[in-house]
């Protein structure tokens, strides 16, 4: 069979959702497929092994399974030692050694307390993919789109926010003027295609007038799209349900790794080990006898589809809400959709896919980059 992107059926479910919702014609030219595979087009990535499509990260045998360990940033390998209990572990080598003679839910368990984006090939979802915390008062009738806040970076949070302005919102992206999304520079295509047609400010949020700034600039807002833990923001001064109780019909979407509360609103997740956490690389251990990634850290994409159509269902009921998701989980219930619909079809996608190792994506669609703004290039018009 034609090799396909797992999970793209799911995906393409969520965006046929998302039109008949908005019923714009912007989001007639794109596909689940489009979406997963897009960064991968961009960047010629291959069919990846054990080793993930951007790089980043990498199953490791254990013991008693397989462990995926994301070593983005820069001093996630600093934490080598504190890991495996060696102040030896230096290298890549070094890790394959000690994760050999380690048990995977111990090495989890550590990675999580100190912070590293860490998941079991084997572990069950923490959380459900979207919770429904709490329900604010009824959206007031207004003229005009929906207003948008995307308070998010990378990939997730930002293709919420881009969906719902292919939906009709105005989005406005909320970047640090010390910190601004990463991808920016990281992944500048990718950046363009997340976040073009968008408005943008940028601010410090230890500075108390732009922190109040931007807390009028959310109740102004029919939605907000964030990434950072609730009780991080909390910290910082932008308490999300209280937010959400107070104006009337606000819809705030918080994306998380493996969801907000319990030991598990501690735990950092990215795309790609949150996709083994949801249980992708099982399912593809399970149909192809082999060990790898299931897609480019598809949690990602999938993630923020899912996001971008709750969020537009809730403003369609019109009643304010905070919606917490968990990338893990959104992985986990798109495995079980495609099952539910064609176990057979779905079996026989992860088999391609295993065989395609080392080769490239499947080809997508192409699409334009509209304007991308510069930091900060609308603070005069959006922050009071």
């Amino acid at each position: 069979m034609a090799l396909a992107l797992p999970l793209a059926g799911w995906a393409e479910a969520q965006l046929q959702a998302i039109r008949a919702l908005a019923g714009t014609p912007a989001l007639a030219g794109l596909s689940g497929a489009q979406l997963l595979g897009e960064r991968a087009a961009l960047n010629g990535f291959a069919v990846p092994g054990r080793r993930s499509a951007g790089g980043g990260c990498r199953l490791y045998d254990m013991i008693d399974g397989q462990v995926a360990l994301t070593l983005a940033r820069a001093d996630d390998r600093d934490l080598m030692p504190a890991l495996f209990g060696d102040a030896r572990i230096e290298s890549d080598s070094d890790i394959v050694t000690a994760c050999a003679s380690a048990k995977a839910s111990a090495i989890v368990t550590q990675g999580r307390q100190l912070g590293l984006a860490i998941a079991a090939i084997d572990e069950v979802p923490a959380s459900p993919a979207c919770r429904l915390t709490m329900t604010g008062g009824a959206r007031p009738t207004r003229d005009g789109p929906p207003l948008v806040i995307d308070l998010s970076a990378l990939w997730a949070g930002p293709l919420a926010g881009h969906l719902l302005g292919l939906a009709g919102a105005q989005v406005v992206k909320v970047e640090s003027r010390n910190r601004p999304d990463r991808m920016r520079t990281g992944d500048p295509l990718l950046f363009g295609r997340l976040n073009q047609h968008k408005a943008n400010v940028a601010i410090d949020l230890r500075d108390a007038e732009d922190r109040a700034a931007l807390i009028a600039l959310i109740r102004r807002a029919d939605m907000v799209i964030a990434a950072a833990r609730p009780r991080a923001l909390a910290q910082l001064g932008i308490d999300a349900d209280a937010l959400v109780r107070e104006v009337p019909g606000l819809v705030w979407a918080t994306i998380t790794g493996h969801g907000a509360e319990g030991d598990a609103a501690h735990w950092i997740g990215f795309g790609d080990d949150c996709s083994v956490a949801g249980g992708l690389s099982a399912a593809l251990r399970q149909a192809s006898g082999r060990i790898g990634f299931g897609g480019d850290a598809c949690a990602d994409p999938l993630t923020g589809i899912h996001a971008a159509h709750r969020a537009l269902a809730q403003w369609h009921k019109g009643t304010g809400a905070h919606l917490l998701l968990s990338m893990s989980t959104v992985v986990a219930e798109a495995i079980d959709w495609e099952r539910a619909r064609d176990a057979a079809g779905f079996t026989a996608t992860l088999q391609s896919w295993a065989a395609a190792e080392g080769h490239g994506f499947p080809a997508v669609a192409s699409r334009t980059t509209g304007p991308v703004a510069v930091l900060g290039r609308d603070n005069g018009a959006w922050l009071c």
